[in-house]
């Protein structure tokens, strides 16, 4: 069979290994099924949220028709596919949890008289009545589980929904319409290209983001408790994890259990890196040992029913104790971690929050005797010595991406200034590689990274993820109580 014809089967919802259905089963399984309507469907809370920001797009765009696919499901292995995410854009214009939101949906602004018409284009539920409930993977419920019908998504969201059938007829009329491209090539090939309008469009959409509201700071913060519970599973598997050769996939795996218990997914996937591999700074193959006397890096993020997640990191030592070169290298970070919090105000540079965290770490570099130069010819922006052992930026944007609002402008967001309602994460680091010979043996093949995640207050920040201790006498005792509960 041909790749077109494997991707026409799987467009259709079928396989190749599907059974043929006999014309008598086809009736017979229409028949004998009790009425299964969903009652008490209640408007969810993001809704008034999500018609705000659907207004403020709209005034954006007077006259011109915006459409915001939610993506297509993408192929895991042969007629597979991975579980189901939706671009971010469209969550966060729609509002609708991942439960909730069916494969290839589309969100259009309508232009009318008083500026746009909020319209959801969705995959109808496949009743029993339909050949789909029980032919097509993807779609049907005998195969996924019962979707809501337009009405019920209609009632719960307060967007008015249409069957996604329609839109082709929608989109082939001559109003003039940007469409986020990339999503979806479907929805890309209905619509005239207009690529400078279109990056303005993925920008536009992820500056709008940068500052977040009441419900985004509040599924944050649900996000970044969940993900603090996660950590305290992920200590109570150290000494399970400890006993096997590729123990880091015992914590990677304690983390996704609560990710899955208490949100939708995890985050990111998550970095378990013990020993050494805690200086490889995107360590998520996590097949190697724990042992005693080292220290773990943890960095996760559990990612709720509405796609907000946390980012979190902590440095953990495995038995329960910092050895004195240990605490000493962490002592470092964590006094950059209190600079960085400490430069953060509105109105302040986005930039200055790296620029105090790596004073501190390049001064202390300096007093170990490992920079070639003084700490201040290193901070230079044409030297930058330090940074051999601390490599990474300081500070992103976090929201429903865990690299939030990353096609924003530089002079909005890198560049750009601090604004109230802003969560972002402050996450120093020192990286010490076992084969570093510039560095005393004793503290090489240490990595450690301390990061929290914070909103941007009228007079400074407040740490979302404070719950979690960070310096090292309340890890130890934070460590112990769990140990001993």
């Amino acid at each position: 069979m041909s790749n077109n014809s494997s991707a026409s089967l799987s467009d259709q919802g079928k396989a190749s290994h599907d059974l043929p259905v006999a014309s008598g089963m086809t009736e017979f399984i229409k028949q004998g099924w009790a009425p299964s309507p969903l009652t008490n469907i209640k408007r969810e809370a993001v809704v008034p949220f999500a018609h705000a920001r659907q207004g403020k797009l709209s005034a954006l765009y007077p006259g011109i028709r915006v459409v915001i696919p939610a993506g297509r499901l993408k192929v895991r292995s042969n007629d597979t596919d991975y579980r189901f995410r939706a671009h971010s854009a469209f969550s966060w214009i729609t509002g609708i949890l991942s439960n909730d939101i069916v494969p290839d949906s589309v969100f259009v602004l309508e232009p009318d008289n008083d500026g746009h018409k909020a319209i959801l284009f969705v995959h109808p539920r496949s009743d029993r009545q339909s050949d789909g409930f029980f032919t097509d993977r993807r779609h049907g419920e005998f195969w996924i589980g019962r979707r809501m019908t337009l009405e019920e998504t209609e009632t719960k969201y307060g967007i008015t929904t249409r069957d996604i059938a329609d839109i082709s007829d929608v989109l082939a009329d001559s109003i003039e319409t940007i469409v986020l491209s990339g999503v979806d090539k479907k929805i890309d090939k209905q619509i005239e290209k207009r690529k400078k309008r279109e990056k303005k469009l993925a920008t536009t959409l992820d500056e709008m983001r940068l500052i977040k509201d009441s419900y985004e700071i509040s599924e944050m913060q649900k996000a970044i408790d969940a993900t603090s519970r996660g950590f305290v599973d992920c200590v109570r598997a150290l000494p399970a994890a400890t006993s096997v050769a590729r123990g880091e996939r015992i914590v990677e795996s304690a983390f996704f259990g609560r990710a899955r218990l208490e949100g939708n997914d995890l985050g990111y996937d998550t970095i378990a890196a013990s020993g050494s591999h805690a200086c490889i700074l995107h360590w998520i193959q996590n097949d190697g040992a724990v042992r005693n006397g080292d220290l773990i890096l943890i960095d996760a993020g559990v990612e709720m029913d509405s796609y907000y997640t946390a980012d979190i990191t902590r440095t953990l030592p495995v038995n329960g104790k910092f050895t004195p070169a240990q605490r000493k290298l962490y002592m470092l970070v964590y006094e950059a971690q209190r600079a960085g919090f400490a430069a953060i105000k509105p109105g302040v540079p986005f930039a200055a929050i790296h620029q105090a965290a790596q004073e501190v770490l390049a001064k202390g570099l300096e007093e170990l005797g490992v920079l070639p130069v003084s700490a201040e010819e290193s901070l230079k922006p044409d030297a930058g010595f330090h940074r051999r052992w601390t490599l990474h930026g300081t500070c992103h944007m976090l929201g429903i991406d865990v690299h939030d609002c990353a096609k924003a402008r530089e002079e909005s967001y890198r560049k750009g200034l601090i604004e109230e309602g802003m969560i972002f994460t402050v996450e120093p680091g020192l990286y010490i590689h076992e084969d570093d010979e510039l560095f005393p043996a004793e503290y090489r093949g240490i990595g450690i990274r301390i990061e929290d995640d914070i909103l941007v207050t009228k007079n400074g920040c407040l740490v979302l993820s404070h719950s979690l201790p960070s310096h090292p006498d309340e890890i130890e005792v934070w460590m112990s109580n769990i140990s001993r509960s």
